[in-house]
C-alpha cells in the first residue's frame, strides 16, 4: 500500500498522508486540505467516516466484535479484574500492581467527602427533576468547590483530580438516587471496595444491616467494567472537544453526562424499560410486538437489539447476559416486565428474520433488565452508564490534554440565502 492518497479535483491533484493505526486501522490526514486546495473541506454528518483524534485508549472491531481497553480484551477484563483494576488501566495505561491499586483506593476513600453546599444544592431540586439533569448539574458544581485549575503538566496535580472525581461521583450517583426516592443521604463506609460501597449508599436502609449479595455485586462490577470506555462515541467525543477549549474536567463530564443523556445514547438502556412497560400495557403480546418490528411501515422500534457500531454482535451483551440470568436466578423476582424481556429474547435469538440481519440484544438490553431486578428506578439507568463511562472519559480527557490537541472547531457547508440587503421595518 502507498504512503499517501491522491485526490484529484478537476485537472489538480493533491496527495495527502496516509496513518496507520497498531491494529492496521488506516486514515487519510486531510488537515492541509482547506489550504492546500484554496477552501475544499469534507463534509460527513455523523462523523461516520471521520477519525477526530489518534486514542491509544480502546480499540474497537465492530464487524469482528472486539473491545479491547489499553489491548486488554474486554472478556479477560471482565472475568479476572474489578472495576476499580479497570478504571486505572484506562486512566493510567496499565493494569496497577497490588501497591498501585491499594494507593488508589485509599486515596479515593480518603476524598469521598463531598462540601455540604453540595447537599443543599441537590435538596433544591424536585423529586421530579430527572436524575441525569441533576447528575450534570452535581458534577458541573464540584468545579465552585474545587476552583483552581488542573496543572496537566503535573502528574501529581492531574492524579489528585482524578481522584477526586472518581471519589465523589459515586456520592453524587447515590444521593441522585436516594433524593428521587425520597431516602435520606448517607456517606459509604472506608472498610468496603468501591463497587460495595456504592451498592451500600444507593440501597442502606437506617433500620437494617446491609448485606453484599455477591452475585448481584459481581453483576454490577461487570456492567461498570463494560460501560467503561467505548472508543470515540457521542458523550466521549463531547468531553474532549469540551476539554480541548481547556474546560476544566468536571465542567467536560458534567457536558459528557448531558450528551450520554439521549434515548440514542445511554438513554438506551431507559428506553428498553420504557418499551417493555408498553408492551405490557397493551397486554403483553411480544409476538404481536415482533411481527410490528419487522413491519417497514410500523414506526414500532424495538428497542434494545442490534448496534450501530456492532454489525455482528456486541461482545458485551455475551458476557453480561451470563451475569443477567445468575441475577434472576439468585433474586428469584417476580415480574412481569422482566418476564415480556425474556420472551423478546428467545423469540429475537430464534426468528431468522432477526438472525439473518444480527439483530441480537445489545448490552443496553441486559443492562436494563438487571438494573430493574436490583430495584434501580428506571429514570436512574443511564446515571449508573454514566458511572461506568467515568474511567473512559476521564482517560479521554487527560490524554487529550496532554497531547496537547487544537481546540475542536468542525467546519460546514453553509445552504442558507445569499447576501440580502437590509430592508427598514417600516418596508417589511
Amino acid at each position: 500500500m502507498s504512503d499517501t492518497a491522491k485526490l484529484q479535483i478537476g485537472d489538480k491533484t493533491y496527495e495527502f498522508p496516509l496513518v496507520k493505526g497498531t491494529e492496521n486501522e488506516v486514515a487519510i490526514d486531510i488537515k492541509t486540505l482547506r489550504g492546500a486546495t484554496n477552501g475544499i473541506i469534507t463534509i460527513d454528518p455523523g462523523y461516520k467516516n471521520t477519525g477526530s483524534c489518534e486514542s491509544a485508549i480502546t480499540f474497537l472491531d465492530g464487524e469482528k466484535g472486539i473491545l479491547r481497553y489499553r489491548g486488554y480484551s474486554i472478556e479477560e477484563l471482565a472475568e479476572k479484574a474489578d472495576f476499580l483494576e479497570v478504571s486505572y488501566a484506562l486512566i493510567f495505561g496499565n493494569l496497577p500492581t497490588k501497591a498501585e491499586l491499594e494507593k488508589f483506593h485509599n486515596d479515593i476513600r480518603d476524598h469521598s467527602l463531598v462540601d455540604d453546599d453540595v447537599r443543599k444544592i441537590l435538596e433544591a431540586f424536585p423529586k421530579t427533576a430527572h436524575p441525569m439533569g441533576v447528575l450534570s448539574s452535581l458534577t458541573s458544581a464540584l468545579t465552585a468547590f474545587n476552583p483552581s485549575s488542573v496543572n496537566i503538566e503535573s502528574r501529581e496535580d492531574m492524579y489528585n483530580a482524578i481522584v477526586r472525581i472518581m471519589a465523589k461521583f459515586p456520592v453524587l450517583v447515590a444521593w441522585t438516587m436516594r433524593k428521587q426516592k425520597g431516602m435520606h443521604l448517607n456517606y459509604g463506609q472506608k472498610s468496603l471496595g468501591y463497587v460495595e460501597n456504592l451498592m451500600f449508599m444507593m440501597f442502606k436502609q437506617p433500620n437494617e444491616d446491609f448485606v453484599i449479595n455477591p452475585i448481584v455485586k459481581d453483576a454490577l462490577d461487570k456492567l461498570l467494567i463494560l460501560h467503561a470506555d467505548h472508543e470515540q462515541n457521542c458523550s466521549t467525543s463531547t468531553v474532549r472537544i469540551v476539554g480541548s477549549s481547556h474546560a476544566g474536567l468536571f465542567a467536560s463530564l458534567s457536558a459528557g453526562i448531558s450528551a450520554l443523556w439521549g434515548p440514542l445514547h445511554g438513554g438506551a438502556n431507559q428506553a428498553v424499560l420504557e418499551m417493555l412497560e408498553g408492551i405490557r400495557a397493551d397486554g403483553g403480546d411480544t409476538k404481536k410486538y415482533m411481527a410490528k418490528a419487522k413491519d417497514k411501515n410500523d414506526p414500532f422500534r424495538l428497542m434494545g437489539f442490534g448496534h450501530r457500531v456492532y454489525k455482528n454482535f456486541d461482545p458485551r451483551a455475551k458476557i453480561i447476559k451470563a451475569a443477567a440470568d445468575d441475577v434472576l436466578n439468585d433474586l428469584g423476582v417476580k415480574d412481569p416486565i422482566l418476564d415480556i424481556a425474556r420472551s423478546l429474547e428467545q423469540e429475537a435469538l430464534n426468528d431468522p428474520y432477526f438472525v439473518e440481519r444480527k439483530l441480537y440484544p445489545n448490552v443496553d438490553f441486559y443492562s436494563g433488565i438487571i438494573y430493574r431486578a436490583m430495584g434501580i428506578p428506571t429514570e436512574m439507568f443511564t446515571v449508573m452508564f454514566a458511572l461506568g463511562r467515568l474511567p473512559g472519559w476521564i482517560a479521554q480527557w487527560k490524554e487529550m490534554r496532554l497531547n496537547k490537541e487544537p481546540i475542536g472547531r468542525p467546519r460546514q457547508i453553509y445552504t442558507g440565502e445569499n447576501y440580502r440587503p437590509f430592508t427598514g421595518i417600516e418596508k417589511r
